[in-house]
């Protein structure tokens, strides 16, 4: 992987450059998941954590490689499984013999971009060492807390098939992720393209000789962050973005709604999409473009309404219909 040495300090608008590339560097590696690229960059701005949910092969795991690869930022994998402890993640003491001590080996949590796959396939003991490193970004040890690198964030993947012998994650502990992206097959023409990459002998292992460069670093994201703070953002909007997740409280659809972390998450994404297309404020049409991925996994569908086909994307989009939009 190529090293990035951006000139110091880097301005928004050279980040905001830097982080609109990553798409097109992304898709030397991966055909077709622009919007997924897109939801893994805001995360990163905002500072958190990404569900990725697809079936097996549709590039999940390459697509976070790449994007770290073009970010020049450390990334790990860790496959989950029903045997996997919370010491296998965060790290653990080990005894050495020769110093007649124990010292802490660092877990793969401490890196800058961590893939989680298949993350409801391991107990909740260690899903919940996961999330509490997410959530406080530190990891304690002897009572000592030990901080992650920064950035850091986690991309845990789920399969939406093959629910036998997993253990889905529960309401509270999804409400941690800032958004939950669906992963589609890709259409016929982007499936072409693939293959047609893999019969000149495209290599998923070998990104550098896929072409992948670092066209951004830790330095535009630090810039960037500021910048997304800065986005102003109206009263108008901030009470269209309430009035939204309160209605998700009252559909009779749904036996839970957006709770107000997922409003202040939803003001949070709609800054950063807002910035990355080049505004310095929110719009209502940057609310309703991030609600879904910031929603869909903070509310439940009712199992009768399940059964009658209610989906929890379909019930935001009949929320985002019957809410009226300021003008």
């Amino acid at each position: 992987m190529s090293e990035y040495h951006p000139e110091q300090p880097v301005s928004p608008d050279a980040a905001r450059t830097a982080l609109t590339a990553l798409r097109s560097e992304v898709g030397k590696a991966v055909v077709g998941q622009e919007e997924t690229v897109t939801g893994l960059v805001i995360a990163l701005l905002c500072r958190g954590h990404v569900l990725l949910e697809g079936v097996p092969g549709v590039a999940k795991t390459l697509l976070v490689r790449s994007v770290s690869a073009a970010l020049s930022l450390d990334h790990k994998r860790v496959q989950f499984t029903p045997d996997l402890m919370p010491g296998d993640v965060t790290g653990s003491m080990v005894y050495d013999a020769r110093s007649a001590k124990f010292e802490f080996h660092d877990g793969p949590v401490f890196t800058n971009l961590m893939l989680a796959d298949e993350i409801n396939r391991t107990p909740p003991k260690t899903q919940a060492a996961l999330l509490e490193a997410m959530e406080e970004r530190q990891v304690t040890v002897d009572g000592k807390p030990l901080a992650l690198p920064d950035p850091f964030m986690v991309a845990a993947t789920q399969n939406p098939v093959e629910y036998e012998g997993t253990y889905p994650l529960p309401e509270a502990q999804l409400d941690r992720f800032l958004l939950k992206l669906i992963v589609p097959l890709p259409p016929r023409d982007a499936e072409v393209e693939m293959l047609d990459r893999h019969a000149a002998g495209f290599d998923p292992s070998d990104l550098e000789a896929a072409g992948v460069q670092a066209v951004a670093g830790a330095a535009e994201l630090v810039a960037a962050r500021a910048a997304v703070s800065s986005v102003r953002v109206a009263p108008e909007v901030l009470a269209y973005i309430v009035d939204l997740c309160r209605a998700t409280r009252s559909s009779p659809s749904l036996q839970l709604g957006a709770s107000p972390r997922g409003a202040t998450a939803l003001l949070r994404t709609a800054r950063a999409w807002a910035w990355l297309s080049g505004r310095d404020y929110v719009t209502p049409d940057d609310v309703k473009a991030l609600s879904k991925a910031t929603l869909r996994h903070r509310i439940a569908v009712r199992p009768e309404a399940e059964l009658e086909g209610a989906t929890t994307d379909g019930v935001l989009d009949s929320v985002l219909s019957s809410v009226p939009v300021p003008r």
